[in-house]
């Protein structure tokens, strides 16, 4: 079976392994739609099975599930209902501390990861990049010790990639046109850096790059930060005490990722003999479901597609 890799990536307490978990979720709701299923093994369905009932019994103050404390992977399936999968992916969620840390073995095992994953799921915890003016935004998503992996790793990369900003804990944020507008445009500029790497003339055309504003849980917003010594505790509230887990728009990044992760999946199996596959109607299943799936990925209210639009196009 073929198997991809895709990699969580960011500094502690952003909320990779809460997107993750939201991610499956949402897309377990809308499976029933499509001819394909997404598989989990057993472990995986029991770790998120966990986080999920975190998630769901959040309470004020509260902003996500435990901090991931050793590598974890988590495995799935995708293929047809009723038959035999045909491609696993296979997401890596790494403790923040080993991509800001110093230990060379920490260190050497998440640039093994990023160099094999063909897409990065970049979380952003937005409070902390929108509040006070983006104050504790360097403390907690640390914009620029992730631009310089990016730059050590993607060098000369052989295959394309796909790269997606997905700020979580977007409940504050996504309330009006202008509130959406000033989100889109803080990303843009504290990600300049990175963003103009992967515009570069050596990686654009190998590069997709979108964003995909999430909101985690639906019915906790941002209320206040409390700094103890010397670090944020950021604090969240309920609009009323009854309001019960919601997140919105969890899928669209698995939507994105799907798009991707065909269209790669059917190129490499088949290389220049892909036309033949065309020919014989092999994998038309997965096309016609993830093209059905996909074909409402947004574009607008937040989200974007900043580059490599052809790299998400299934033909």
């Amino acid at each position: 079976m073929h198997e991809l890799n895709i990699m969580m990536f960011g500094p502690r307490y952003v909320g990779k392994t809460s997107l993750l978990t939201a991610m499956y979720y949402e897309y377990e709701q809308k499976i029933a739609k499509t001819r394909i299923q997404l598989k989990p093994d057993l472990d995986t369905a029991y770790d998120l099975g966990k986080k999920l009932a975190q998630l769901k019994s959040i309470n004020d103050e509260e902003s996500g599930v435990e901090s991931t404390e050793s590598i974890r992977s988590f495995i799935f399936d995708l293929g047809q209902k009723g038959t035999k999968p045909s491609l696993r992916l296979h997401f890596w969620d790494y403790p923040g501390g080993y991509v800001i840390g110093k230990d060379e073995d920490e260190r050497n095992a998440v640039k093994k990861c990023l160099t094999k994953s063909v897409s990065v799921v970049i979380a952003i915890d937005t409070p902390a990049l929108m509040e006070t003016k983006g104050k504790w935004h360097h403390h907690r998503n640390r914009p620029l010790q992730i631009t310089n992996w990016f730059k050590e790793v993607y060098q000369d990369i052989k295959s394309p990639r796909l790269i997606i900003l997905a700020p979580i804990k977007c409940e504050s944020y996504l309330q009006n046109n202008k509130s959406t507008a000033d989100l889109v445009r803080r990303i843009k500029a504290e990600y300049a850096v990175l963003l103009d790497l992967f515009s570069s003339e050596a990686l654009l055309k190998k590069i997709a790059v979108v964003i995909t504003p999430v909101q985690t849980v639906g019915t906790v917003f941002f209320s206040s930060i409390d700094v103890i010594e010397g670090n944020p505790i950021f604090r969240f509230k309920k609009p009323h005490p009854d309001a019960k887990y919601c997140p919105k728009d969890n899928e669209q990044p698995l939507k994105y990722l799907l798009r991707f992760l065909l269209k790669l999946h059917i190129q490499q199996q088949w290389g220049a003999f892909n036309f033949m596959r065309n020919w014989f109607g092999l994998d038309n299943y997965l096309k016609e479901a993830v093209r059905d799936f996909a074909k409402d990925c947004k574009t607008t209210d937040g989200f974007e597609v900043i580059q490599g639009k052809e790299l998400l196009n299934i033909q």
